[in-house]
């Protein structure tokens, strides 16, 4: 594994981590001893970035972690986020970053994840009725308390983050970014390195899309969210099959499969870049850890540029209403 600092921050991590939503939520069934076994297999393997959320499972995914972990715990930068809360449908979410709620927030995560410290505590979505500057001062009070040790946000655009940095630190920034969702290439990016903050890529790998195994949802299980995200819709998702081809046919020239050549692609954008692909199966797991070891030539890489510019996917990547929480 290859290890890298995010931003400034002095924060090390593997260069590639593990998101666990998936193990507890949106694909499928979950598999709570297959999951288990995939986070020890990652900590076998050097990746010590492990990423979850108050709201995956409502809470169980926090519980899954904390028991997985639990005999390793100095092997783990261990990443959770709060301020997001789910509503009766997978697709409707809603925002509450009241400076008030910021505490119970996190104590009650410590709780479910029966650990002393949180390593990187995100702000999962930026609440546009309460100021930043509020939401992240009562996280830093956490970091004075010995609660967390870093802070984060995730999905918020260049302007809140300059005002959130004059408040504390923000070691990261945790945004969807993968060679079909490049809106962080605009404005973000570069904000982002002005202000010393890492990136951390969330949904690397276009919600398995870019695996080159989804070519249509009839396969997917019912209660999968891709049946509703506009990207997976018959409308959209034949044309956006045909870019996947295309990543297909590199990896083939390469020798590595696509999922892996998303991944290095990434990997190729800064050294600053951390991508979590989620995963709960260990196979997948270990396919992912891989990319670390492909190298990209500036041709391959613009290769990939031209073929995923953002105009060629097709449909957004949420529906309205979840968009509607994505600074840009």
């Amino acid at each position: 594994m290859m290890y890298r600092q995010l931003g400034r921050s002095g924060l090390k991590v593997s260069a590639i981590g593990l998101g666990c939503m998936g193990m507890s939520q949106s694909y499928g069934t979950p598999d709570a001893d297959e999951s288990i076994r995939t986070v020890h297999r990652a900590l076998d393997l050097g990746v010590t970035l492990v990423d979850t959320a108050n709201v995956y499972g409502k809470g169980e995914n926090e519980v899954l972690v904390g028991r997985a972990i639990r005999d390793r715990r100095k092997d783990v930068v261990l990443a959770t986020k709060f301020g997001l809360s789910m509503g009766a449908s997978a697709m409707s979410a809603g925002v509450d970053a009241r400076a008030e709620l910021v505490r119970p927030s996190c104590e009650a995560s410590l709780a479910r994840l029966g650990v002393d410290v949180i390593d990187l505590y995100y702000l999962h979505r930026v609440d546009p009725s309460v100021p930043i500057e509020e939401t992240v001062g009562a996280m830093a009070d956490l970091v004075r308390e010995g609660k967390v040790r870093f802070l984060g946000l995730s999905e918020a655009g260049p302007e809140t983050l300059r005002r959130a940095t004059k408040i504390h630190p923000i070691a990261a920034l945790q945004s969807e970014f993968s060679l079909w969702s490049r809106d962080p290439e605009r404005a973000v990016l570069s904000a982002c390195r002005e202000l010393g903050i890492g990136f951390v890529p969330f949904s690397p790998l276009g919600r398995g899309f870019l695996t080159g195994t989804v070519k249509d949802t009839g396969g997917l299980v019912e209660n999968d969210v891709r049946r509703h995200l506009p990207r997976f819709q018959q409308e959209n998702i034949s044309r956006n099959v045909r870019l996947v081809e295309g990543l297909e046919k590199m990896a083939r020239s390469k020798g590595c499969s696509a999922a892996q050549l998303a991944l290095a692609w990434l990997l190729h954008k800064g050294d600053d870049i951390v991508p979590i692909p989620g995963t709960k199966r260990l196979r997948y797991l270990e396919e992912n850890v891989e990319a670390v070891n492909i190298t990209l030539t500036p041709r391959e890489m613009s290769e990939l540029d031209q073929s995923f510019q953002t105009g060629n996917v097709a449909g957004e990547r949420y529906g309205p209403e979840s968009l509607k929480l994505v600074e840009n």
